[in-house]
């Protein structure tokens, strides 16, 4: 069995790590650079970096920023934010990136998904989906959150994997920051229904939470934030314990 991945992610906001409760409310988390390379030393397996502003102030993601993360960096890097153009994506990989991540742009124009894979390869593409459950149905969200469409959250999902997209980031609007715990049946639904990684985010609050995603559902990394930025749970000692539970991880 392969080994199940642990992903902090960094949401950042003019220049700083910041966090919130059901995408509102962010407080400092501190500085990225520095969060990045603490990561890389605990064992992190991969790091996601997202621009969370960009995409509503209309513009591209902050290029010095992720060079400076980069350089900390010896475990993939996924980027996120403002990427509307393959030109865009070519720009961070060359900045750094191993992987970007996709989300309002890919909504608005799918054809993206297309271009990225041929341009670099499908492992190269991470769809990331906000999801909100809105009337019993899960429904994606685009703008940071901001913007509900019309768009249901898993027949979204296999269409983007028939274009292209290499990985699926699926955030919990609900759950995210409420570290209540993952949205484990939503999350296994979509594993199911695809042959392609998912990542699971949003609710993480304790070292159990990471075990039931594991052990409940097919995903294949589980990423979360405050509970890394603010020290509550350690890398290593979760990696531990997940290996009491004989999820494998990498050590």
């Amino acid at each position: 069995m392969l080994s199940k991945r642990i992903i902090p992610c960094l949401d950042v906001k003019d220049g700083r790590t910041v966090k919130g409760v059901n995408f509102v409310d962010l407080k400092d988390a501190g500085d990225p650079v520095e969060l990045a390379w603490q990561y890389a030393q605990q064992g992190a397996d991969e790091l996601v970096f997202l621009d969370i502003t960009a995409t509503h102030e209309r513009r591209g993601t902050t290029i010095e920023m992720v060079k400076a993360v980069a350089r900390q960096l010896n475990i993939p890097f996924t980027i996120g934010g403002g990427i509307t153009s393959v030109a865009d994506a070519e720009a961070l990989l060359n900045s750094g990136a191993d992987k970007i991540s996709i989300n309002s742009a890919a909504v608005r124009n799918p054809q993206l998904i297309e271009d990225l894979a041929k341009a670099f390869g499908v492992q190269f593409v991470v769809l990331a989906v906000d999801t909100k459950l809105v009337n019993g149905r899960n429904m994606v969200h685009l703008n940071g959150g901001r913007l509900i469409t019309e768009l249901e959250t898993e027949d979204w999902i296999l269409k983007a994997e028939s274009l292209g997209a290499g990985e699926i980031l699926l955030t919990s609007m609900d759950h995210d920051g409420t570290k209540n715990g993952f949205d484990c049946s939503l999350l296994d639904k979509v594993a199911r229904s695809i042959n392609i990684p998912v990542i699971a985010s949003g609710g993480a609050g304790t070292m159990a939470h990471f075990t039931d995603v594991f052990l409940q559902t097919g995903v294949d990394a589980a990423l979360a934030a405050s509970v890394f930025h603010f020290g509550e749970i350690p890398i290593p000692d979760l990696k531990e314990e997940l290996k009491k539970h004989n999820i494998p991880v990498r050590s």
